[in-house]
């Protein structure tokens, strides 16, 4: 069976269960904000009250150095914060559904994918917070806004391809859920979220520009919002190019493990 002939035929199974994926993404939503209050408006006042709190502690060391620091800082904080959350929600996609994969056949990345997709979608009810803080702020609107899907589903793709690695990683190894929260913590502090990356020596400048995925996506929304930064291609094109290659990563790990999985369970 030539390629083409197997993206099609994965497409028509994810196609027949498409309904069970839809309502695995409900459900992770509803979920999420189960007995809150506020319910979905915590999507927007989180990021905000995370933003003043960030703001306050570090507007006297990075502000002078950053034009518009706040949404600077939520663009940084919004973007990373769906990677981290998708991927932490990604690493027991699979494990939490032995039950009923024991039980039917179904295809074992719709967890996963699922998982991703919830942490998405409120990741655009976030977007929300970050329009708020555009329009008190002063941002003038430009041209540049209609090219802001072009960074969000990169990073989309990114995620989907991190959390297959992941959760296929989760089954074998269950303390991928522990190096998971100390790795990316030290990601977060190698993507330039809350200073510029212009203070980083060359060394780990160049590091960090040329080899961070976060970061090529956080510089391309950055540039749409505020202009200013240079290289919006070069970094949409890394960008692009890391999401392909994550994604393949992640599909590739998956499709060799998930026959194994039972036998872990």
């Amino acid at each position: 069976m030539s390629l083409k002939q197997r993206l099609i035929s994965r497409l028509l199974v994810f196609f027949k269960y498409r309904e069970l994926f839809f309502q695995l993404v409900s459900r992770d939503i509803k979920l999420k904000y189960r007995r809150s209050v506020l319910g979905y408006l915590w999507s927007i006042l989180n990021p905000l009250l995370t933003m003043i709190v960030m703001v306050i502690v570090f507007s006297t060391i990075f502000a002078r150095t950053v034009g518009n620091f706040p949404v600077y800082l939520l663009i940084g904080s919004l973007l990373f914060s769906f990677m981290q959350g998708a991927a932490s929600r990604a690493i027991p996609s699979v494990l939490g559904a032995a039950g009923i994969i024991k039980k039917v056949y179904v295809p074992k990345y719709i967890f996963t994918f699922a998982a991703v997709t919830s942490e998405f979608v409120t990741m655009l009810f976030s977007l929300g917070a970050l329009l708020i803080v555009i329009i008190a702020t002063g941002v003038q609107f430009s041209w540049r806004f209609i090219l802001i899907p072009i960074p969000i589903i990169e990073l989309y793709v990114f995620s989907i391809g991190l959390g297959l690695f992941l959760a296929q990683a989760a089954v074998f190894f269950r303390d991928t859920e522990y190096l998971w929260g100390v790795f990316s913590t030290a990601w977060m502090y190698l993507t330039a979220i809350f200073y510029p990356v212009s203070i980083l020596p060359d060394k780990l400048r160049f590091a960090v520009t040329n080899f961070n995925p976060m970061y090529f996506y956080i510089a391309q929304f950055r540039y749409i919002v505020l202009g200013g930064e240079t290289g919006w291609r070069r970094n949409a094109h890394l960008g692009a190019a890391a999401a392909i290659a994550m994604l393949t990563a992640g599909l590739v790990a998956f499709a060799r493990g998930k026959n194994k999985f039972i036998l872990y369970m």
